[in-house]
């Protein structure tokens, strides 16, 4: 008898050239496209408008809507929270960032750092009292560590907290706090006599305001804010109890920095597919600019990088859903995920040419977002010491 014939290949598809659409199951396509599907609705006919104007109108409204697709506080289990894989987290906040980082960064920021720092080190009364409403979207968080002075190195924070009686009262600033004029409750973190501790500032509280940081070029479509604390005085049931010393929040830290290395591949994805569509139809010298060699080569430089990249972020959310994952493995993809996703920017502006500054296409907007996303919640330097320490038992930090 002859040989049973191999499976025939399916076709190859360009948005997905290596097939890493097998690797997910019905439910987390379902997720993706749910999410897809109200970024497109909501956010990419007026995003372009938004950063020009430098504004995100209707925040609370989208806050809603998210929370109504189960976006915040992904996931985290109980408290209205969906209890979300880590996979399906990372695909909602890739597909967030496809439409803008301002997006992405107000559902990481509210889930990951503010609702994060609740649920991990709070206590059930606290829990009780806010997470519900920030899955809902009808609180917003945010979350105060760096500082005009002190950001790489958070233990050098001025903001301090002290005893007087039964209170506490906080005196300091914060800065590029994202959410933080609309925040409804601020996760603080300041020195104590006991360590570093995290405190939980609702809006309104004497001595707490929150102006708002203006003139970015970078994270336009984003609430930015600096956080001030005129001897703000707390509850001592305001501090969250199991938190004592920077491992507190640098554990929302870590939290938060795997959602970028999905969500920097979403601006990339976005980036690199707006280029391969003018690619196709943009004509120079008689033909589409596609069928020339260098623009060929960029493509596919460019689409190894990206699905590399989408590939690291899925393995890194596997080894988070089995308990494995390690805070230098997500340095190693925050680190690399937004360098390349920064790249494929630039090199989707050559090939679109002039048209690569207009706002009438993405690139250049994503390319100015990521510009952020490099810096913030670790900048290159420090992830690089990180995987320098562990790769080599130096510490050369200090």
């Amino acid at each position: 008898m002859p040989a049973p014939s191999a499976p025939k290949p399916p076709p190859f598809d360009p948005g997905d050239p290596i097939g890493i659409d097998d690797l997910l199951d019905p439910e987390d396509l379902a997720i993706r496209d749910t999410v897809r599907g109200w970024a497109a609705d909501r956010v990419l006919p007026y995003i372009a408008e938004w950063f020009e104007r430098g504004e995100l109108p209707g925040i609370r409204e989208l806050a809603r809507e998210l929370g109504s697709l189960g976006a915040l506080g992904m996931s985290l289990t109980g408290y209205g929270c969906a209890g979300a894989t880590a996979v399906q987290y990372g695909l909602a906040c890739l597909e967030l960032e496809a439409a803008d980082s301002g997006i992405r960064s107000l559902v990481s920021v509210q889930g990951s750092l503010a609702m994060y720092a609740i649920h991990r080190f709070g206590s059930e009364e606290q829990k009780r009292q806010w997470l519900p409403g920030m899955a809902a979207g009808e609180i917003i968080g945010c979350f105060g560590l760096t500082e005009p002075d002190h950001g790489s190195d958070p233990s050098g924070m001025r903001t301090h907290a002290r005893r007087d009686g039964g209170d506490w009262v906080l005196t300091g600033r914060k800065m590029w706090i994202t959410n933080g004029s609309v925040a409804g409750v601020a996760v603080v973190w300041a020195q104590t006599d006991e360590g570093i501790r995290g405190f939980l500032v609702p809006a309104g509280t004497p001595g707490f305001s929150a102006p708002e940081i203006t003139h970015k070029w970078s994270l336009r479509a984003s609430v930015t804010s600096e956080l001030v604390l005129d001897d703000v005085r707390l509850p001592a049931d305001a501090v969250l109890p199991e938190a004592t010393g920077l491992r507190g929040p640098l554990s929302c830290l870590s939290h938060a920095r795997y959602g970028i290395v999905w969500g920097a591949m979403g601006a990339a994805r976005a980036a690199f597919e707006s280029a391969l569509q003018y690619a196709r139809t943009r004509e120079q010298f008689g033909r589409p600019i596609g069928g020339f060699q260098l623009t060929q080569a960029k493509l596919a430089d460019m689409a190894l990088e990206l699905h590399k990249g989408i590939l690291l972020a899925h393995h890194l959310g596997r080894r988070t859903d089995a308990g494995r994952i390690r805070a230098e493995q997500i340095s190693f993809g925050k680190l690399n995920n937004v360098r390349e996703a920064i790249e494929i920017c630039r090199t989707s502006r050559t090939i679109l040419g002039a048209n690569g500054i207009s706002l009438e296409y993405p690139v250049m907007r994503h390319a100015a977002n990521l510009e952020s996303v490099l810096t913030y919640e670790g900048t290159v330097e420090m992830h690089q010491l990180v995987l320098g320490k562990a790769l080599t038992g130096l510490d050369a930090f200090r």
